[in-house]
C-alpha cells in the first residue's frame, strides 16, 4: 500500500476508526518514509459536524499534520443527483479527498474501512442482488484508494484507541438505523454472533476475500477467452468460439461487451445476458434488443453487437413546436425515491423494459398498450378499442400525444401508462419521463415550462 517517497490524503471525519487510521499511518512513517495530509468533509448534516471538524483540526495541528477542511451541503447534493444522504456524502468525500490529493501531490487516498464495514457491505450486497465482485466487498486496494485498517475489527480500534488514550468524535446517526447498513450492523451480525455462530465477521471476511480472488481470476481468463472469439472492435462474436468456453466464461464475456456499448456502463442484468445467448444457442438469423438502443443479431456464424446512435427518448415531427421531452435515469430501487409521481406530466417507467428508443408522436396503425383484464393478467389492447371504450372522440384521437417504444403504447400522456412498464419491487432503474411545454387547463405554462 505504501512504498517510500509517497505522498498520502487520510479521510479524517474524527470518528474511531479515521482517528485511528490517521495514528497507524503516523505510527508507520517511523518505517516507511512518506508524509500524509488529513481531509475532513463537513456534510452540514448533523449539528455538531462544524465540533467534529474543530476537533480534527486541533489534532492535526498538535501532531503537526496538514490539515484541509471541505464544507459540502449533501443533503441539497442528494435532492439535486435524486439519491440517498448516504449515497450522496459517498460520492461528496472522494470527490473532495481527490481534489485535495491533487493539491497535495498524492499518489494514494488513505480510508478508514475495517472488516466489520467489508462484512456488512458484503451482506448488502448480497441481499440487493450482485455477482461475483459485489460478493468481494471492500477490496485492501483499488486504484488509488488504499485501506490500512481493513484486517482489523471494530472492536480491535477501540482498543487501541482505549489502551493508548486517544479520544475520538462519536456520530448520532450511526446510532440510527437510518441507513440500510446500520440496520445490518445493529440487527443482523449481531444476532448471527449471538445465535448462529461466534466470529461471524472474521469468517464473512474471508468469504469475501477468497471470492475477491476468484473474480481476479476470471477476469484474467474472461481477456484471454475474449481474444479468442471476439474481433478486435469488441463487436463481432465467434459462435464457436464462444460456445466452446465454459458457461461463466460466456457470460462475462457478454457482459464486458454490452456494458462497453451501455452510455453511462449501467449495470446489465442477468436477463440481458440469458436474452443474448439465444442467439450462440438457437438457429436461424435472429436479433435481440437491449435497452439504450443496445441490438445483438445472428448472422451465420457470428453474433454482431451493435448500438444505435439515437437517443433514448426523441420527439417526432408531428409534435405541435414547443413540445418535448425532458428525462433521467433513477438508479436503484423506487423505495429509495420519494413516492411515485402523481400529476399528469410525470411518469416513471421501468427503464430495463423498453426496447428501442422511445419516441412522443400521435398514434399509428398498429399502436397497442398493456392493460390488465378482469383476472388481473395483462393483455394487448389496440390504441384505437381503448380511445373508444374510453369514449374519447375522434376528432381528438389523432392530436393526443403518445409515448411509444415501437407500436407498444408506453404513455398515452393524459390517459395511462401500459402495464407492462410500469415499475415494480424487483425495478432496478427508473426512467422519469417529464412532458415539457405541456399547458396547464388555463391555457398557461408553468415558470419551467412544465405542466403542473
Amino acid at each position: 500500500m505504501l512504498s517510500s517517497g509517497d505522498r498520502v490524503i487520510a479521510g479524517v471525519s474524527g470518528g474511531a476508526d479515521s482517528v485511528c487510521l490517521l495514528f497507524v499511518l503516523r505510527a508507520l512513517q517511523e518505517r516507511i518514509a512518506f508524509s500524509f495530509g488529513v481531509v475532513h468533509v463537513n456534510h452540514g448534516i448533523r449539528p455538531e459536524a462544524g465540533e467534529d471538524a474543530r476537533f480534527v483540526g486541533e489534532l492535526c495541528k498538535r501532531l503537526e499534520i496538514p490539515f484541509y477542511l471541505v464544507e459540502k451541503d449533501v443533503p441539497r447534493q442528494a435532492a439535486l443527483w435524486k439519491c440517498s444522504e448516504e449515497e450522496a456524502g459517498r460520492r461528496v468525500r472522494y470527490e473532495a479527498f481527490r481534489q485535495i490529493g491533487e493539491e497535495f501531490g498524492a499518489s494514494r487516498i488513505a480510508v478508514a474501512h475495517n472488516s466489520n464495514d467489508r462484512a456488512e457491505t458484503m451482506l448488502f450486497h448480497l441481499f440487493r442482488g450482485t455477482g461475483l465482485k459485489g460478493l468481494g466487498s471492500i477490496r485492501p486496494y483499488r486504484e488509488e484508494i488504499i485501506r490500512p485498517l481493513l484486517c482489523l475489527e471494530r472492536k480491535e480500534i477501540e482498543e487501541y484507541l482505549a489502551e493508548r488514550d486517544i479520544s475520538f468524535c462519536r456520530d448520532a446517526t450511526n446510532e440510527t438505523d437510518a441507513y440500510t447498513r446500520n440496520r445490518i450492523r445493529h440487527h443482523i451480525l449481531p444476532y448471527v454472533e449471538e445465535h448462529i455462530v461466534s466470529g461471524c465477521v472474521p469468517h464473512i471476511v474471508q468469504a469475501s476475500h477468497m471470492l475477491s480472488e476468484t473474480e481476479d481470476y476470471l477476469e484474467e481468463q474472461t481477456r484471454t477467452a475474449m481474444e479468442n472469439c471476439v474481433s478486435s472492435d469488441g463487436r463481432t462474436i465467434s459462435v464457436a468460439g464462444l460456445l466452446s468456453c465454459h458457461p461463466v466464461i460466456q457470460k462475462r464475456i457478454l457482459y464486458e461487451l454490452v456494458k462497453e456499448l451501455s452510455p453511462h456502463r449501467q449495470d446489465i442484468s442477468q436477463v440481458h445476458i440469458q436474452d443474448l445467448m439465444t442467439l450462440f444457442t438457437k438457429e436461424g438469423s435472429r436479433m435481440i434488443c437491449l435497452p439504450f438502443g443496445i441490438r445483438g443479431r445472428r448472422e451465420y456464424d457470428r453474433v454482431i453487437l451493435e448500438r444505435d446512435q439515437e437517443p433514448l427518448l426523441t420527439t417526432g415531427t408531428d409534435m405541435p413546436a414547443g413540445i418535448g421531452l425532458q428525462y433521467e435515469i433513477l438508479e436503484g430501487s423506487p423505495e429509495k425515491y420519494w413516492e411515485v409521481p402523481r400529476n399528469e406530466y410525470t411518469k416513471w417507467f421501468d427503464c430495463d423494459k423498453i426496447k428501442k428508443c422511445l419516441i412522443l408522436r400521435t398514434r399509428r396503425t398498429g399502436d397497442y398498450l398493456t392493460v390488465t383484464d378482469r383476472e388481473g393478467k395483462m393483455i394487448r389492447q389496440s390504441l384505437k378499442d381503448y380511445m373508444i371504450n374510453q369514449k374519447i372522440p375522434a376528432g381528438d384521437r389523432d392530436s393526443i400525444p403518445v409515448l411509444a417504444d415501437d407500436s407498444h403504447v408506453v404513455w398515452l400522456l393524459g390517459y395511462r401508462i401500459s402495464e407492462y412498464y410500469k415499475i415494480a419491487e424487483n425495478t432496478k432503474r427508473i426512467l422519469q419521463v417529464q412532458l415539457i411545454g405541456a399547458r396547464k387547463e388555463d391555457g398557461t405554462e408553468d415558470k419551467d415550462g412544465r405542466a403542473y
